[in-house]
């Protein structure tokens, strides 16, 4: 350890002590941190245990499964004594964490003829290790010093899986100025790969979302005994269905204790205002669970205003908790399960339409059990109106607004009402009046729900990136926005502009999307939405682009049409369902009053189109499976994958009401606006683009066809919470100019890096770069080159002068080029992570802290399926525009990230090609694997004779190994017993055998995982 790393960490353990945790210097290996647990637990549970009890009690709790034990960490567990009595026992103080004994250790070290890894800084509480703290003295980026702790997790003799460390809760990373946590998972939730790198890690904040960085800082806030062990007992979160850990974010923390708070001094009502997209369902989840457990409280009820909200939210808790949550069906069940005693009703999740029928005496199922002297829902529901119930409202900006609301307040006279939205409705953006007497006023949300609680607005999400920003492109046509009738462009293009909510002609606003649709979403990794008027006007679009790309396809026979689908209500007639439904929708149920048979005619014609194109089955008269069936598939995006072919996806949506609120993808990116917006109608539509997924995506497009400038500056002046002086910097992206200038520099660095190093300053120079310090640098310089093209190809707003530039800056060819120089140096560095011993050089230590984030350099476009396509085209007679040369399908796949593993086989197997020899793409798919059959058994061969083993003893251990998808130890040991060697020497051929075999068996399994492996790596 560096001396400026000593330094971290002594300081560190000073501040702890100074919390008043007791530093034990005595644990420093796996005995004495067994004997101090043991010592703890016997002081908490009262008993004395044999040694033989320990060892079993131990070796029932130690786990390698994170989430059980996570699970057996809070839960009362059962032991057998050697008399046969039972002990029932807490590991830690279960009934109040701040009882438990934090002790900090440091130091320790696990197996060590296996592993060189030393864990800087453990805490114990109750003798557990339940945090690990990580120090650096390097500028650390979060993602790599992540890496790290998966490799180390991954290393043989780590302990994290045989050891009391399987109890490790939450990891702690910082070198000393900036410091970040994240909760511990399964390995399938905690590891990283090709498409996705973006894992949650937070840093700290006050109640005012000031960051919290500081080392020192951080443990006076975060690690003060009574709050950490609030962290993890409160403020985790343990997904069921997923067998996954959550660590919440300080502003869901500080939102659900204003809640809990509110509630226990009884202060009436409140709001709490997080921005769309910051997790305010599990924040909501969270405050219901805490309060199922306060006897004061009869109920608490969670409100939705959609039906669609009410299944995706019920869903949401039942993830968190499995059945947490019952479906109401009808309102029947409702108000059974709200007069209900169980303790698995008293959280409730339901619509503010069905609550307000239980209540409302003038509907039709009231007068019905009137007339049949049976009492009324409302009648029924009346024990309750003196109970104390808490009622949440999600997304509160909307229908709380209205006689349902005002409905439920006078009938629960004690309730508590609280309201989570992401755009409250302010005085310059409300549309609701109050009346009271003869003055009238507008209501906004803090006349609902009294006071705000707790503010996390878009600026703080932005801030933290926790939300991208946006790039806007109000659109200025180079065409005459009145050339085009549906069909044709007009010959002689004039410039136009548009003017504020000025409408193009639809055919120009397809045109526009068609031309800019790749680039806005990455080549199509991404999809889009479409927000139209009016559902004629949805319609109108859905027949535009059918009629528009089935000309494009009949003039070019190359031309991939994009995946179009439309979504909107259809007229209610009578179905409950869809009523609600439409209860959000304004415009679609307006338009569903006009000419609703042609409406849902058209409905049908765009259902049955669907169904031709994905091989579905849906019908209007059951929507809702259409209409979950199309969120399904724009949020299983995940281009590139060859599981899932570019004909099942969506490109892009029309809708008109639909999915502008409260619908969240990472795979969309892209919203074209062809419909005047404001105010939080505006947020809210313009949010469903700026999800984060990894560097792919760098903001959310908007692609604005109505001019509408002024609206958007208002919204962001309106929701900017108290920093509105920086909201459009922080908001919105830099213009292209500035980003294009940035990319220069960046280019320009590297020339004058390679220059400085004595080699030609040319993509071939990075090869002749000498020493690692060197190829690093090149690394990280090469990644910011790389991040600010990917901006620059998804902006949609560049003219043709500064396309140019930016091609003049680096042309294509040396691009691909430098990302193939990229790609070979990265690997070659790559496989020197993890190799470091005792001591390390500081060019290792360098190494070890890169990340060299692939994912820049995937392509959507470059998929397994693409490649064949290009090789057999390579192979054809006759050329067409996409053919390319044998070196530039070389230079195209070293470029990519996408086909690592499997890059030498196709660049060999492309090299024993000639060009015209007319095989199909069949016959080239066949060829190749039978290629990598023979190359893939020669290389067993070769294997073979170099370890002195049996050819076809190791073939079929490989065999069975890949058909398994199973590493078993013993069939290794099987495999040497033929070479009669003494266990020494044999456990050394092993280890060398495995050196090569992994790699082998990566490379042959394409990604997926081998069970057993991990050990061996």
């Amino acid at each position: 350890m560096s001396s400026t790393e000593f330094q971290i960490e002594q300081g560190l353990i000073r501040k702890l002590e100074e919390l008043k945790y007791i530093y034990r210097p005595d644990i420093r290996d796996k005995t004495t941190l067994e004997n101090n647990f043991r010592n703890k637990f016997e002081a908490l549970n009262r008993v004395r245990l044999t040694d033989a009890e320990f060892a079993r009690l131990r070796d029932e709790i130690i786990n390698a499964d994170v989430f059980q034990t996570a699970k057996t960490l809070r839960e009362y567990g059962y032991f057998q004594r050697e008399d046969s009595t039972p002990l029932h026992y807490m590991l830690v103080n279960l009934k109040d964490w701040c009882k438990n004994d934090f002790e900090v250790i440091n130091q320790l070290r696990i197996n060590t003829d296996s592993s060189y890894h030393r864990y800087d800084v453990i805490l114990l509480i109750n003798g557990l290790p339940l945090v690990q703290i990580e120090l650096k003295t390097l500028g650390i980026n979060p993602r790599r010093a992540m890496e790290q702790i998966v490799e180390y997790r991954n290393d043989p003799g780590n302990g994290y899986t045989n050891t009391l460390l399987c109890f490790i809760q939450l990891f702690i990373i910082s070198n000393r100025a900036q410091t970040w946590y994240f909760a511990n998972n399964q390995i399938q939730h905690f590891a990283f790969n090709a498409d996705e790198r973006f894992l949650p890690i937070y840093q700290w904040a006050d109640k005012t979302n000031s960051k919290i960085t500081h080392l020192d800082d951080f443990a006076e806030t975060f690690l003060a005994k009574c709050t950490l062990g609030q962290m993890i007992s409160r403020y985790m979160v343990l997904v069921a269905s997923e067998q996954k850990l959550m660590i919440m974010r300080p502003y869901q923390i500080y939102a659900v204790k204003a809640i809990v708070d509110c509630i226990h001094q009884n202060r009436g009502n409140g709001y709490i205002w997080h921005t769309t997209g910051s997790g305010k369902t599990l924040t909501s989840f969270k405050a219901s669970t805490l309060l199922k457990d306060n006897p004061d409280i009869e109920k608490c009820l969670f409100v939705v205003d959609r039906k669609d909200l009410d299944r995706q939210t019920r869903e949401e808790f039942n993830r968190f908790q499995e059945g947490c949550v019952e479906e109401n069906t009808n309102t029947e069940t409702l108000v059974s399960r709200l007069l209900s005693e169980d303790y698995a009703d008293k959280v409730i999740v339901t619509t503010i339409q069905k609550l307000g029928l239980a209540l409302d005496e003038t509907s039709k199922k009231a007068q019905q059990h009137k007339e049949k002297g049976k009492k009324t829902y409302k009648e029924r529901l009346a024990p309750l109106r003196d109970k104390r119930i808490v009622i949440i409202f999600d997304e509160c900006h909307r229908s709380q607004f209205g006689d349902n609301h005002k409905a439920i307040k006078a009938f629960f006279p004690r309730a508590q009402l609280f309201g989570f939205t992401g755009t409250p409705i302010f005085d310059d953006n409300t549309s609701y009046k109050k009346i009271d007497g003869t003055v009238g006023s507008y209501r906004t949300t803090k006349d609902i729900f009294e006071k705000q609680l707790h503010a996390y607005t878009i600026t703080h999400a932005i801030d933290d990136r926790n939300v991208l920003r946006f790039h806007i492109d109000y659109f200025k046509p180079e065409t005459n926005p009145l050339g085009r009738d549906g069909k044709g462009i007009d010959s002689k293009p004039k410039k136009a502009k548009v003017k504020p909510n000025q409408t193009l002609t639809q055919g120009a606003v397809v045109d526009a999307i068609l031309a800019k649709h790749d680039a806005a979403t990455n080549q199509r990794r991404f999809n889009a939405v479409l927000a139209t008027a009016s559902i004629n006007d949805a319609i109108s679009y859905y027949r535009l682009f059918k009629e528009i790309q089935s000309e494009r396809r009949a003039e070019d026979a190359d031309y991939a049409p994009l995946n179009i689908v439309c979504v909107f209500s259809p007229p209610a007639n009578g179905d409950k369902d869809v009523k609600q439904l439409q209860e959000d929708l304004p415009q679609e149920k307006a338009d569903n009053q006009q000419e609703p048979e042609q409406k849902k005619a058209a409905l049908q014609e765009i259902v049955t189109g669907y169904n031709t194109h994905y091989d579905t089955s849906h019908s209007v008269s059951e929507f809702d499976r259409y209409y979950q069936d199309v969120q399904q598939r724009i949020k299983n995006q995940q281009y590139p994958n060859s599981d899932l072919p570019h004909k099942h996806k969506i490109d892009i949506t029309i809708v008109v009401d639909m999915l502008l609120t409260g619908f969240d993808s990472k795979y969309l990116n892209t919203l074209y606006v062809d419909k005047n917006l404001k105010h939080h109608g505006l947020i809210q539509a313009f949010s469903r683009t700026n999800r984060v997924l990894n560097d792919t995506k760098p903001y959310g497009n908007i692609l604005d066809f109505r001019g509408q400038n002024q609206a958007v500056d208002e919204a962001i002046a309106l929701f900017s919470g108290e920093d509105a002086g920086r909201s459009r910097e922080i908001w919105l992206v830099d213009p292209a100019p500035t980003v294009i200038e940035k990319y220069e520099q960046a280019v320009a660095g590297i020339e004058h890096f390679l220059t400085e190093r004595n080699v030609v300053a040319e993509p071939k120079g990075v090869y002749n770069l000498k020493g690692d310090t060197a190829r690093i640098e090149f690394v990280n310089r090469f990644k910011e080159v790389q991040r600010l093209k990917t901006r620059l190809d998804q902006y949609t707003d560049l003219d043709e002068e500064q396309k140019q530039r930016i091609d003049t800056i680096l042309p294509e060819d040396d691009l691909r080029s430098l990302r193939g120089a990229y790609l070979e140096t990265a690997q070659r560095l790559k496989q020197q992570q993890g190799k470091t011993g005792e001591q390390t050089s500081e060019a290792q230590e360098a190494i070890e802290q890169l990340d060299f984030e692939f994912v820049l350099f995937s392509s959507a476009l470059i998929d397994y399926d693409y490649i064949m396509g290009l090789i057999a085209r390579f192979s054809q007679d006759k050329p067409s525009k996409k053919t390319m040369s044998r070196d530039q399908l070389i230079n195209l796949l070293g470029a990519s990230s996408n086909l690592m593993d499997e890059r030498e086989d196709i660049i060999e197997y492309i090299k024993g090609l000639e060009a015209g020899q007319g095989l199909s793409e069949q016959k080239i798919r066949d060829g190749y694997q039978a290629f990598k059959t023979r190359k893939a058994h020669n290389e067993i061969i070769a294997l073979a004779e170099r370890h002195g083993l049996d050819r076809d003893a190791l073939q079929n251990f490989v065999d069975g190994i890949l058909d398994r998808m199973i590493f078993d130890g013993e069939q290794l040991s099987d495999l040497f017993e033929t070479l009669e060697l003494s266990w020494k020497v044999r456990s050394k051929a092993e280890v060398k055998l495995m050196n090569e075999l992994v790699p082998f068996l990566k490379k042959q399994a394409g990604g997926r995982e081998i069970s057993g492996l991990a050990a061996y790596e």
